[in-house]
């Protein structure tokens, strides 16, 4: 009896450890998935920005809210839940708090003036306090002891307003899918001088905080009231001392990291590079000599970031006239992961510029006459295509503003739009000799050539300013939807001192932008639709080429359809799939033989099919360039039932883009896309480019779907299958890809 009692309450002993034991295991299970969240979808080490429901907002950015806050009369907060960026106003205004909320980084690590202007060669600050000994860090503290200058613009008042569109947008009746309206506040602060001399010059420096992102834009305007004219050399309209993002004792500074929790660009950026910081010319990142406890021996860190203009302004104001300078977004990262610092640019896109999510289905016409528009138009009715633009080499001139040339045109696009259908054209400005009065004067020569194309017209010169207001008579009357502008102003200066549009060399490259920019504004305003070969998306471009060499399109098809998904994987980091366009050779390009062509296009009806599938699957419209979009009943069937499907799966296939694997030639590769708000959580495309079919299980990262525990999967149009999601939110499915074939996969 009293063994059996022992028995028992060992027995009772074990069982209590046990269920102890399983409540442990229960909480570090809980931990690590938890942990495993953090780092969700690529296993990179980031802090996702949670509010206190704890929401990603690259999932949900509901409930991020900017608002400007007065405390104590002396502090101006601005805070959306995602940024804070804080500000002393007296005795004169200055940044002294810029905050990332998500991952708790404080990016100041010292005082600095708002903005800086040089005036008739004389360099002025505006706004800031002085005063602060150590610059490693600072302490908000410290502020009550530092003072103004009376050489520095003063701080006389602020306003906040709500945030407006960047621009007068004319939303297009195609493809345009804007998850999120441009809305936030803006807080505008006015400065003055006590100099003498300066007495009339109003300085306002405009702060814009974002709804739902960690997003911020500055910009500053000048006016000028001083009863005469003024030059004005250079604006400086962002000045931030912030915390260096790695510290070395020697060596190249231009090879260290600059701060990656600020992400920055501006509305001033071309070359034809077709990717933003290639093309940027305003991002500065500078040494602070004042820094004297930095660990680099020579005080060479970059600590200081400018942004301004590498040429600068030297524009004469007028009396009574302002100026506006460059316009920049500083978006808070909190990744180092490409794809997820991808992501944030892409919605910062989406918010800021939303008609570059505009994506029209369009053919590329090479055509001699009126009646091969009309077939092209014709044939765009029956497959479902939207739009048709005249390519290069075509019979169009948009430059002939007779008025026999501009009614030709218009009865041409009544004809497309009776049909529902957009039309438009090709037109080049830059890469083309004009004269020697109107083409951009070298300044190292007095004479033309040198330019970034050879020889190019200056946007300045009587011919450039005809350009532009040709392009705006044609569109006026011809009501045209489309503009394919090649070879846009990519920058040069010009040293001519006889064209009406710039006095010299010094504001040549700022008036030749401000007109390009003006040209470009004005089309976005009446909905036209913007194709061009550079960065002037925050300006009302919509599409750029996603990775265009022309001598690649004279290459043979097996080629062209790895490089093209190449060009696709590569070219989606850091724009949406709508903001880039790609080629398809129907004709001869650049050369190239019969196996680099697809007409006659029921010859080639596989490779013709399988070039549409790999763009619009990843929800890149290409160039479909040639004379006609089909030769027989087979290929007109074949390019319908391709845009059926595109049209079924569109606002998925429009949708953000994760990589998976990149073509190589040698396995199988492949793209994700995922919206978390839409009824398709995902949809994947994936390729095999051997001559055998293939059988592999692919991991696929399905975080940024939204989907938390389960999804339902299948493959083309069969039957869904249920599969549980692993603790990262990816989940192993088992596919095979047909040879030299395809499929897709659709996640609910």
């Amino acid at each position: 009896m009293n063994s059996l009692k022992k028995h028992q309450v060992k027995s009772l002993s074990e069982i209590l450890k046990l269920v102890i034991l399983l409540m442990i295991l229960s909480v570090s299970v809980k931990a690590q998935y938890s942990k495993a969240k953090k780092g969700a979808a690529n296993n990179s080490k980031f802090n996702l920005a949670k509010s206190s429901d704890n929401k990603d907002w690259l999932i949900n950015s509901t409930g991020y809210k900017a608002e400007v806050t007065i405390v104590n009369n002396k502090d101006l907060i601005m805070n959306n839940g995602l940024v804070r960026r804080s500000f002393r106003l007296q005795p004169n205004v200055v940044c002294y708090d810029f905050t990332n909320l998500a991952t708790k980084q404080q990016l100041i690590r010292a005082v600095s003036p708002e903005a800086k202007i040089q005036l008739e060669g004389q360099w002025y600050n505006i706004g800031g306090l002085h005063g602060q000994k150590e610059k490693a860090y600072f302490l908000p503290e410290w502020l009550e002891q530092f003072k103004g200058s009376a050489n520095d613009f003063t701080f006389i008042s602020h306003e906040v307003i709500a945030l407006k569109p960047l621009l007068p947008w004319m939303e297009a009746e195609w493809g345009s899918f804007v998850t999120q309206k441009t809305s936030g506040q803006e807080v505008i602060f006015l400065y003055r001088s006590l100099i003498p001399q300066l007495k009339g010059i109003d300085i306002s420096i405009h702060y814009a905080l974002y709804d739902g992102l960690p997003l911020m834009s500055k910009w500053m305007t000048v006016q000028n009231n001083t009863g005469r004219k003024i030059k004005v050399d250079q604006i400086i309209h962002e000045n931030l001392a912030v915390v260096e993002e790695e510290s070395a004792v020697v060596g190249d500074v231009t090879e260290m990291y600059k701060q990656h929790g600020l992400y920055v660009e501006s509305n001033f950026a071309f070359n034809n590079a077709m990717r933003y910081h290639l093309s940027d010319q305003t991002i500065h990142w500078k040494k602070d000599t004042t820094y004297t406890s930095q660990v680099n021996y020579d005080f060479n860190t970059p600590a200081i970031l400018e942004v301004y203009p590498n040429k600068g302004v030297g524009v004469i104001l007028p009396i009574n006239e302002g100026i506006t300078s460059i316009r920049s977004w500083e978006l808070l990262m909190d990744s180092y992961d490409r794809e997820r610092r991808g992501l944030a640019i892409r919605k910062m896109y989406r918010s800021i510029a939303p008609w570059t999510t505009a994506n029209p289905i369009f053919m590329h016409l090479i055509s001699k006459n009126d009646e091969q528009v009309k077939t092209a138009v014709d044939q765009c009715v029956a497959t479902g295509y939207e739009a048709v633009i005249l390519s290069f080499g075509s019979h169009i001139n948009m430059e002939d503003t007779s008025a026999a040339n501009l009614t030709r045109w218009k009865q041409l696009a009544d004809y497309a739009h009776e049909k529902k259908i957009k039309i438009g054209s090709y037109s080049l400005f830059s890469s083309r000799r004009i004269s020697e009065k109107d083409d951009v004067i070298n300044p190292k020569t007095g004479k033309t050539g040198g330019a970034f194309f050879t020889n190019a017209p200056c946007f300045g010169s009587e011919w450039g300013i005809g350009y532009s207001q040709k392009i705006k008579q044609f569109f006026s009357k011809t009501g045209f939807d489309i503009w394919e502008n090649d070879g846009p102003y990519p920058g040069d200066q010009c040293a001519s001192t006889n064209h009406p549009g710039h006095e010299g060399l010094d504001d040549s490259q700022w008036r030749q932008f401000e007109m390009q920019k003006n040209l470009y504004q004005w089309l976005n305003a009446r909905g036209v639709y913007i194709n061009a070969p550079d960065w002037y998306f925050l300006n009302g471009s919509n599409k750029i080429a996603i990775g265009y060499r022309e001598v690649n399109f004279s290459l043979p098809r097996e080629n062209q359809k790895i490089l093209n998904r190449q060009n696709i994987f590569d070219g989606t980091w850091e724009q949406t799939p709508s903001m880039g366009w790609g080629f398809v050779p129907l004709t001869a390009y650049h050369g190239g033989g019969k196996e680099a062509v697809l007409e006659p296009l029921s010859k080639h009806l596989k490779d013709y099919k399988q070039l549409m599938i790999q763009y619009y699957g990843a929800g890149v419209q290409a160039c479909y360039r040639g004379p006609r979009l089909y030769d027989t009943e087979e290929t007109k069937q074949a390019v319908i039932e391709v845009i059926d499907w595109y049209k079924k799966y569109r606002k998925i296939l429009n949708a953000d883009l994760i990589h998976l694997r990149r073509a190589d030639g040698r396995d199988w590769d492949g793209i994700l896309h995922v919206d978390p708000k839409g009824e398709i959580k995902g949809l994947v495309m994936l390729y095999n480019p051997l001559k055998e079919e293939i059988n592999r299980k692919i991991n696929l990262p399905l975080y940024y779907t939204g989907l938390t525990d389960e999804v339902q999967i299948k493959e083309k149009e069969a039957s869904a299958k249920k599969f549980k999601l692993n603790r990262d939110y990816s989940v192993d499915v088992q596919v095979k890809i047909p040879a030299e074939g395809y499929t897709w996969l659709v996640l609910q």
